[in-house]
């Protein structure tokens, strides 16, 4: 499989808002030195199998956004997000996925994660319904959290992972939360920045 064969150059002690994507794009380098992206199989629009539900397999790379019901901004309290990303990270050491990258944004959330014991299903099942509960008994509240919907995109190349690792990186200063991703509290990336 190719790599990418690019390398990248940060000035020593850089500061700006940009250092932030500068560093980003230095530790790509490492995401992409072990086996990498199987590629998606192929299927045409109005295949039945596209009828039959989203296509998933294990070893496969996914980008994944849920929002929370009606758009609300749970996420701007602290205890919330952590909840959020704790379980994330609860699902990728007890083996359901491999968590690539993610981001608790006020309202949504972003990640990328490879499927290991568990369908795309499954997997997003787990996640919001633990975190539903868990959210509701710290806010004393009843109710759904999330939309019944998910997003998600399978990834076919290290291009395209590379580009959605920014990408959700990226996104708390593109909403203006943040000058600098590493500022932003509520994120989650398997590689050094």
């Amino acid at each position: 499989m190719a790599l990418l064969q690019r390398e990248y150059l940060i000035p020593v002690g850089a500061a700006s808002s940009r250092d932030c994507l500068l560093s980003v794009s230095c530790f790509i380098k490492y995401v992409v030195q072990f086996p990498m992206v199987k590629k998606m199989p192929e299927i045409e629009p109005r295949h039945k199998s596209l009828r039959q539900g989203r296509y998933n397999g294990l070893g496969f790379y996914y980008f994944l956004t849920t929002v929370t019901k009606d758009r609300k901004p749970l996420f701007v309290e602290h205890a919330p997000a952590m909840i959020v990303l704790n379980s994330l990270k609860w699902l990728d050491h007890n083996d359901k996925m491999k968590l690539i990258t993610a981001v608790v944004m006020p309202d949504h959330i972003h990640f990328i994660a490879q499927l290991e014991n568990t369908s795309l299903a499954g997997l997003m099942h787990s996640l919001k319904s633990y975190t539903a509960n868990e959210i509701n008994k710290v806010l004393g509240r009843r109710g759904h959290v999330w939309e019944k919907q998910y997003y998600e995109r399978g990834i076919k190349g290290e291009n395209a992972l590379n580009e959605l690792i920014l990408y959700c990186l990226e996104n708390p200063v593109r909403k203006g939360l943040v000058n600098n991703c590493r500022e932003y509290e509520y994120w989650y990336c398997a590689y050094e920045l």
